[in-house]
């Protein structure tokens, strides 16, 4: 799975915005600038972010932008499907029975599949809240060859 800038950077933007939460609106230009992103950039992103109801503007001298909600209530995955097209592991369309390799699903289809939907539950998990104080879920230890699996 390769998530694109356009994820990396509205999770990063969004943890800068939360991170100044109390300070009323922050404007993009002082985003970009902490987070050494385009400001033309971030102005694609927040128009993305400020459809799906995450952020809010506030127009006029010391305008900028503010969380819509909670950073406890605001998820990773909500971001990311925010600013990107849904991500997809597989080359075929999720939950299809054909299309993989020459109209029919490939051997390999299920592994992707179960792989993006651990990924998704993981980034759904985290809170912005989460990222700022550094409360993420710990890694599943490396115990070797993985669990049988059973039908």
């Amino acid at each position: 799975m390769k998530l694109s800038t356009r994820g990396r950077y509205g999770v990063m933007a969004m943890a800068d915005l939360a991170s100044q939460t109390g300070s009323g609106a922050v404007s993009l230009a002082e985003i970009a600038e902490r987070q050494m992103i385009s400001p033309a950039y971030l102005e694609q992103l927040f128009v993305r972010l400020r459809r799906q109801g995450l952020v809010e503007s506030a127009r006029g001298p010391g305008g900028g932008f503010r969380l819509a909600r909670p950073a406890d209530d605001i998820r990773i995955a909500d971001i990311i499907e925010a600013v990107e097209e849904p991500t997809t592991i597989t080359r075929c369309e999720t939950g299809s029975e054909t299309g993989c390799v020459g109209g029919a699903r490939c051997l390999t289809h299920d592994l992707w599949e179960g792989l993006g939907q651990h990924i998704h539950d993981y980034l759904a998990s985290v809170s912005l809240a989460d990222v700022l104080q550094k409360r993420l879920p710990a890694r599943i230890p490396n115990t070797g060859r993985p669990a049988e699996l059973t039908h």
